[in-house]
């Protein structure tokens, strides 16, 4: 089953796990022990991260480690970049707006 990325990433756990792996790659119990919750709720979010292909698995010996699906990321990162210019521009529009406001 294909899950929405937008959907795995609104999860604040999810997140965070996101974060953790982007600085190296872990182990499920690794990534447990920074959270508040058991190993078997932990590999539920790791398993909807990796439906979504924004993390990956890499087996060492007997370990399984995730880490980071970097193309991925640029993905959202490149289609997130089109709503940025917009709404920077009207950010400005608004800078502008009350810098005139304030003027008066």
């Amino acid at each position: 089953m294909r899950r929405d990325i937008f959907q795995a990433i609104a999860d604040p756990t999810r997140r965070a796990i996101l974060v953790l792996i982007a600085l190296q790659a872990m182990t499920p119990n690794a990534i447990a022990e920074h959270f508040d919750m058991t190993r078997q709720a932990v590999s539920k979010h790791l398993k909807i991260l990796t439906e979504c292909e924004l993390v990956k698995q890499e087996h060492q010996g007997r370990e399984i480690y995730y880490l980071l699906e970097i193309e991925k990321m640029k993905e959202i990162d490149k289609w997130l970049e089109q709503f940025r210019k917009i709404w920077e521009t009207r950010f400005e529009q608004l800078d502008a707006l009350l810098a005139t406001i304030k003027k008066k």
